[in-house]
């Protein structure tokens, strides 16, 4: 390997070894119900004008014979009107099939799809839950990027989703 590429692949390799991000953690509560469905979940992130910044996570039922289970996405009503309805799904790198119950992790690097660059400010991430014969909800979460610090905030659902906690990496 000639020496300016390995140095160029070495300098590459520590820059995203530094960058800033950022890890959700969306919880699904276990809902005794006779019939559970599986809830859709979106995940994005806002600025204060309500624009969407990066869609983060779309969960749906990607398997459903002839594509039916984009039908259902507009019951997120929130995301839908936001953005959902302008994307081709699935969304390459953020479409996911729905999820069981419990703690669900992701993590998301600046400069890399689907959180890309993020000019400093004030941010949301949004987090809403539809289900089947269940409810809906929305949660948000205050952040301020870029993060000064390592930081962790958490709010809780009420019925569709648990805890919704992201931490920052500067």
């Amino acid at each position: 390997m000639h020496k300016p590429l390995f140095l160029a692949v070495g300098l590459l390799a520590a820059s995203s070894a530094f960058a800033a991000g950022i890890e959700v953690e969306i919880e699904l509560p276990r809902i005794d119900v006779s019939d559970y469905r599986r809830p859709y979940v979106a995940a994005w992130l806002e600025r204060p004008d309500n624009s969407v910044a990066a869609n983060l996570a779309v969960w749906y039922d990607v398997k459903m014979r002839n594509a039916e289970g984009a039908k259902w996405l507009k019951d997120m009503r929130l995301w839908w009107r936001r953005t959902g309805r302008d994307l081709e799904q699935p969304v390459d790198g953020v479409t996911a099939a729905t999820r069981n119950p419990g703690v669900h992790k992701l993590s998301f690097t600046e400069g890399q799809v689907p959180l890309g660059k993020l000019a400093a400010g004030e941010y949301r991430l949004v987090v809403e839950a539809s289900r089947e014969h269940g409810g809906r909800e929305v949660v948000t979460v205050p952040l301020q990027w870029p993060p000064a610090s390592a930081t962790r905030s958490e709010v809780r659902g009420e019925h569709e989703l648990g805890t919704i906690a992201v931490q920052l990496k500067p």
